[in-house]
């Protein structure tokens, strides 16, 4: 590695991962690969390389021990592999030419991917000043702190279901998966210690079998917390456990974006929610002329995450339904959305 930087660290050489994978559109953005883009990801997606799958098994992830899906796949997007030092590179030159505003690395579970992502992060701060995000269950509060002093500037930790018992059926004890609930949200809130409020993610999927009243819930607890929480819808993927389980309905997930953007914004709280005897939300608890201007913007239906996150059709098809826009909704899609919203 000398010769990429001299500036990098014999330990950062020295226990820096061969390989990594890069997402698709990340690959063609980076000029890794040849490819043309319906809409560019402004974040380049890294995910730790191991050969075969992670020593997790969450019910909806292609990578998952138990899963028989490709693994080079995460959600819907294929992750090619490169060698780490081309990657990084490359990297370096799209940080200087503006097109690359954060690098988000994945993490995998399995027994030195600690020292993989602290390097990881290290060199990627050596070769630039691009704010780095990791995506891993640190599992120890002593991870959390290696991960800060190696240089991530912020630190996702996904609960991805919305409450315990749900947490449990589709990565934790039931699903035979090393995840508890309960720790996950003791990590959540060492990392606000270590990290900042407001420096510290999570994601939740939506229409793992909660209601949108547990899901509002769930989304308050954690801005309370001083977590940021980023929603996904979920998406079945073919050789996974949950493969045959459908994607919530257009209408339900608006539903969630709004509330999600209303409760992050401080405009109202779940307390002032109200929901019908489904658990779909029925008023939010702000009037409609608040709500008209805020969908208007377009904002609540961004893809949400960390600060220059658009994850281009990570949930979708280009051809829709659009769940997460990687970009501002055009004036025709702003009033679909307000009828799905029936406002």
């Amino acid at each position: 590695m000398h010769h990429l930087n001299n500036a990098m660290s014999s330990q950062t050489a020295e226990s820096l991962p061969e390989k990594v994978r890069v997402s698709l559109g990340s690959a063609i953005v980076l000029g890794l690969l040849n490819g043309k883009l319906d809409a560019a990801p402004t974040t380049a997606y890294l995910m730790t390389f191991r050969e075969g799958k992670c020593t997790a098994n969450c019910g909806f992830c292609p990578q998952a021990r138990g899963s028989s899906s490709r693994a080079d796949m995460l959600s819907r997007i294929s992750w090619p592999e490169f060698q780490t030092e081309h990657v990084l590179r490359k990297l370096r030159e799209a940080v200087a030419a503006g097109t690359i505003g954060r690098v988000c690395i994945q993490a995998l579970n399995y027994s030195d991917v600690f020292e993989h992502l602290c390097a990881l992060v290290r060199a990627i701060c050596e070769e630039s000043s691009v704010p780095v995000s990791v995506s891993c269950q640190p599992m120890t509060k002593e991870n959390i702190r290696l991960l800060a002093s190696a240089g991530a500037e912020r630190i996702g930790i996904p609960l991805d279901a919305a409450n315990e018992e749900l947490f449990g059926k589709v990565k934790g004890r039931y699903a035979h998966g090393p995840y508890d609930w309960k720790s996950q949200l003791d990590l959540l809130g060492e990392a606000v210690e270590i990290f900042g409020r407001g420096r510290v993610s999570t994601h939740f999927i939506a229409n793992l079998g909660e209601t949108e009243e547990e899901m509002v819930r769930a989304i308050q607890k954690c801005v309370g917390m001083g977590v940021l929480p980023a929603l996904f819808s979920f998406t079945p993927i073919l050789g996974t456990a949950l493969e045959k389980r459908k994607q919530p309905s257009v209408e339900s997930y608006r539903r969630l974006q709004l509330a999600r953007r209303l409760i992050l914004g401080g405009t109202t709280r779940f307390e002032n929610m109200r929901f019908d005897g489904k658990g779909r939300l029925a008023d939010f608890g702000v009037d409609k002329q608040t709500l008209v201007k805020l969908v208007q913007t377009g904002e609540p239906f961004l893809t949400s995450g960390c600060p220059s996150c658009n994850r281009p059709y990570y949930n979708e098809k280009p051809s829709g339904p659009i769940y997460n826009y990687p970009r501002k909704p055009t004036e025709g899609e702003l009033a679909e959305i307000e009828s799905q919203l029936r406002l």
